[in-house]
């Protein structure tokens, strides 16, 4: 059976509730708040709970997040790939959410981006095996240089699924150039598809992507724009009250790709993300998609 390995950053979200976010130099009450493992972990999450066996082949860290980490990967169900790093703990973010749902990201790296050659060189994947790399993981700063020949090495039955995240301005262009040459599916906001392409309106910018490979453009309540073989399709969404946008993206992610993995068309994988996302929004917390029988409720 075929797996989704992710090489994402699993950190842990220090989530604030907020009603707004604070001016520069002022305060804020905060109206709730959590401590949640996050980054890389929801979309692996969103893709075990649609039924694709998941495994995690990035680093962690001996101390406090590290074994936060290791508890939320086994209480999910995912199995870890490589042994803790001894020398350092695992990363951690602070997430802002205000009252709109709104998500905003301050991040500590740790562990999961000091990979190394000889540690990339040990996870054995199986033919079949769909890959998810994180934008995150590629800054020269964390694990770019390493990830990039290691992607290039995969084979081409190995699915591989790009997420580029709000940093992707900070990759080295030519580790860039690379993993999306070698990428199979870049998936990305409106806000990502604008900095990669220079172009303001989500449409044109997934044309523009569509020319080099196929891509999603996720586009909030909206659904998002399927770009295959260099047309671009739009996928409505589904009507949802939004309380937390936080994991939204990963949920989508998860979601389209374990329909890819059970033999459905983009289009139709694209819907039943497109509804997983929906749900997901509808509750607080980083990780919160929906099982495969809630999206099929969803769908009908």
């Amino acid at each position: 059976m075929s797996r989704l390995v992710s090489v994402g950053n699993v950190v842990v979200d220090l989530v604030t509730n907020v009603p707004a976010l604070p001016e520069r130099g002022a305060d804020v009450l905060a109206t709730g708040s959590s401590i949640a493992v996050g980054g890389g972990f929801n979309a692996m999450v969103a893709a075990n709970r649609q039924g694709l066996p998941t495994a995690y082949a990035g680093g962690h860290g001996t101390g406090y997040f590290g074994d936060l980490v290791r508890a939320a990967l086994a209480d999910a169900g995912i199995e870890v790939l490589l042994p803790p790093d001894p020398a350092r703990d695992s990363g951690y973010d602070v997430a802002l959410v205000d009252a709109g749902g709104e998500r905003t990201f301050v991040t500590v790296f740790g562990a999961e981006a000091e990979l190394t050659s000889a540690q990339v060189a040990g996870i054995h994947l199986r033919p079949d095996d769909l890959v998810l790399v994180s934008g995150y993981g590629l800054l020269p700063t964390t694990n770019g240089g390493v990830l990039d020949l290691w992607l290039d090495a995969l084979a081409e039955s190995h699915t591989v699924f790009l997420d580029p995240g709000p940093l992707v301005a900070d990759i080295d262009a030519d580790v860039w150039a690379s993993v999306w040459g070698r990428a199979d599916w870049l998936s990305c906001n409106e806000s990502e598809a604008a900095t990669l392409t220079g172009e303001r309106t989500a449409g044109v910018a997934a044309d523009i992507l569509a020319r080099s490979g196929n891509v999603l453009v996720r586009l909030g309540a909206d659904g998002c724009l399927l770009g295959t073989r260099g047309t671009v399709e739009h996928i409505p969404g589904f009507s949802a009250i939004a309380v937390d946008t936080n994991g939204a993206g990963d949920a989508h992610a998860g979601a389209f790709l374990a329909a890819l993995a059970a033999g459905l068309a983009p289009r139709d994988a694209a819907v039943r993300a497109n509804a997983c996302a929906a749900i997901a929004v509808t509750r607080r917390g980083p990780a919160t998609a929906p099982t495969l029988g809630e999206v099929l409720d969803l769908l009908g």
